[in-house]
């Protein structure tokens, strides 16, 4: 009995914290994080936290490559895949990258938002690529 007397003043509760403002994730005044919004507005170009993660990964990729070539990988680590290209790391990475831009690109052609299910798709395909090709 006192279950159903808990649900039927739920509603009610609810409705009055949104009234007095509660629930709505954000403090009055406080906007909170977006990944929309421009890090610097000033700049040129519209730096969002999303388009500076990307961008900051995908530079974070080359460095990698370039210091696994560097120090262990001297001859760039060729081999020919199963596509019958011979491929050095970095020659992986790219195909990596263009893969996974063309994948979004369809998802969002099809599909639209979210965009979870490619992000896993494109994971899956450089996994693919590194081991593969």
């Amino acid at each position: 009995m006192r279950r159903v007397l808990l649900f039927l003043l739920l509603p009610s509760s609810v409705r009055a914290q949104a009234q007095a403002g509660w629930g709505n994730g954000t403090p009055p005044g406080e906007t909170g994080f977006s990944w929309t919004d421009p890090l610097w507005p000033d700049l040129w170009m519209a730096w969002t936290p999303a388009t500076f993660a990307v961008f900051a990964g995908i530079f974070s990729m080359i460095a990698v490559i370039g210091v696994l070539e560097g120090l262990w990988f001297h001859d760039g680590l060729e081999r020919r895949g199963i596509l019958g290209l011979t491929t050095t790391l970095g020659d992986r990475l790219f195909i990596t990258l263009l893969g996974a831009v063309f994948i979004f690109l369809a998802w969002l052609g099809f599909a639209g938002q979210p965009v979870w299910i490619p992000l896993i798709l494109a994971a899956t395909w450089g996994l693919f690529v590194f081991w593969q090709v």
